[in-house]
């Protein structure tokens, strides 16, 4: 039986008109394996966010502005309506305005935050539903799992749970249900997964007892939280709708999250590490480079294979995210994902390569370069010195605007400013400047883009990304990112992977720009 028959039919048992289904699994993980991503099996969309809505007529499937084109592509737009999200628009107002006041939406309380599920609670009548239809049996076992060295993360488990513990009382509890905060507070790791670091646990720490939950541990989990007596502190982004019901009266929201706090503010030594890690970045990437310059009749699978070829002689221990290779066209694609065999590169391809890496200490690398084949065109020259002078106003926001706390807001802004003065000749950025950088590839805080949520101030040892891009479909697209730290004020860049010089336009540089270009090498 297809999917759609499996929901349809499930919806009629249910009594509902319309389903949201999700992308996610019970952790509310972004990077979900397709065997436990029940959108992707009901739409065929491949991207890593992105929710489907189910109606009577049609199903709507929701992508932001990095999936505009590869949604497009994916989905059988007989069945599917691709409801491409602005900059500015929220995915869940969105699903609202698809669905009649007086009727129900049903939602999976296992695959929904609770932050979440109160949104739709106050705008429109919901049904819990407790299974899943699509979902598939999953074993999960922690026989992989691996506990860090202090010299890679600064901290034992024992001293960062007491920095956690010791202003609780003796009847209250933090439930951590954020599978990176679980896996940060214990420094435990697995790498058996592909493009992650994290373990699959749960943790709840009390005043003087801690207990992780794991493997077959997790099968006690949910009668320890019915069962518990005591005050429980949750994060409501982070714990499910379904877990957040078993604790009923004793969940109490935590106005900040000091787990999340703490993690994001990267120590001396996690520091120190991602410098590390971040140099065994840029000489696999560089090698690449150098492969592409060289090679003939190669295609963006081969690339793809010999990153990962790089990666491993540099010593990691897995990708953090499926490498992006596009080439022309393709490059358009914010978060295109297949490496095709067939896209050959030729005399004058320009080539974007997204990549990044786990090393021992289980921190992601994250870096966009973009190559050419032998020479340029001047549009591409044109477009990718426009997107160089983004990232240098951005990257030099915290120097030229000492006087005020850095947030991700006000770096961001300025960057959609400068690209309206530009012409553009069709060509759009379309997402957010930057994100945070941990355990997961994409970590909160921070986060740069024009949301709300940017607004926090930048701390001492947050890492993120700047990554300012153009596409134009049919075309190509230019992104540049580096990985980037806060310390002392000011913005630091882990990547020291140089520009393309023969894709620069000096001329359109001016005089200040040129010398800020002087920490990177141009080769």
């Amino acid at each position: 039986m297809d999917t759609i028959t499996v929901i349809k039919n499930f919806m009629d048992d249910n009594d509902i008109k319309y389903l949201l289904v999700n992308s996610t699994n019970e952790f509310l993980v972004e990077y979900n394996s397709p065997e436990e991503n029940s959108r992707y099996k009901l739409t065929n969309f491949s991207g890593s966010t992105g929710e489907a809505l189910v109606t009577p007529d049609r199903i709507y499937q929701f992508v932001d502005g990095r999936y505009h084109i590869q949604a497009d592509q994916e989905v059988n737009h007989e069945i599917v309506t691709v409801v491409k999200l602005k900059n500015n628009q929220s995915e869940q107002e969105e699903i609202i305005k698809l669905i009649p006041e007086y009727e129900t939406l049903g939602v999976f309380a296992k695959k929904l935050s609770q932050n979440k599920y109160e949104f739709f609670k106050a705008k429109r009548n919901i049904k819990l539903l407790n299974t899943d239809p699509l979902d598939t049996e999953i074993q999960r076992k922690n026989n992989k799992d691996i506990t860090l060295d202090i010299s890679l993360t600064g901290l034992t488990p024992e001293e960062k749970i007491q920095k956690i513990s010791q202003n609780l009382k003796s009847d209250e509890c933090i439930y951590i249900t954020d599978l990176d905060e679980v896996s940060y507070l214990y420094n435990k790791r697995n790498f058996s997964q592909n493009f992650s670091a994290k373990i699959t646990a749960r943790a709840i720490i009390c005043k003087d007892k801690n207990t992780l939950y794991s493997g077959e541990g997790l099968k006690n989990l949910e009668h320890d939280l019915k069962n518990i007596n005591k005050k429980v502190y949750i994060d409501k982004s982070s714990i499910n709708a379904y877990e957040y019901r078993l604790l009923g009266n004793n969940a109490v929201e935590m106005k900040e999250n000091p787990v999340q706090i703490m993690k994001a503010q990267k120590n001396d030594t996690e520091l120190e590490h991602l410098k590390k890690a971040f140099q065994k970045t840029d000489n696999a990437l560089k090698a690449v480079r150098d492969y592409i310059e060289k090679s003939s009749n190669i295609s963006e699978f081969d690339i793809a294979q010999k990153l990962e070829t790089e990666f491993i002689k540099q010593g990691a221990a897995g990708l953090s995210f499926k490498p992006i290779v596009a080439k022309d066209k393709n490059s358009a694609l914010a978060h295109y994902s297949k490496s095709s065999k067939d896209e050959i590169i030729t005399e004058g391809s320009l080539v974007l390569i997204d990549c990044g890496a786990y090393f021992d200490g289980g921190l992601a690398t994250d870096i966009t370069r973009v190559f050419v084949k032998g020479e340029p065109s001047e549009l591409h020259k044109k477009i990718y010195t426009y997107v160089l002078k983004a990232f240098l106003l951005a990257y030099n926001y915290a120097k030229t605007n000492p006087q005020r706390p850095v947030s991700g807001y006000d770096i961001d802004y300025p960057v959609h400013k400068l690209f309206e003065t530009f012409d553009l000749n069709g060509f759009v950025f379309n997402h957010g400047l930057g994100h945070g950088i941990g355990i997961n590839v994409h970590e909160f805080p921070p986060k740069l883009s024009p949301h709300e949520l940017s607004k926090t101030p930048l701390k001492e040892g947050m890492c993120f990304s700047i990554e300012p891009g153009l596409y134009k479909e049919g075309a190509f697209g230019v992104r540049l990112e580096n990985s980037c730290y806060f310390k002392d004020n000011q913005i630091h860049s882990f990547v020291r992977m140089n520009y393309e010089k023969k894709l620069i336009n000096f001329d359109m540089l001016t005089p200040q720009e040129k010398v800020q270009l002087e920490e990177f090498e141009v080769l």
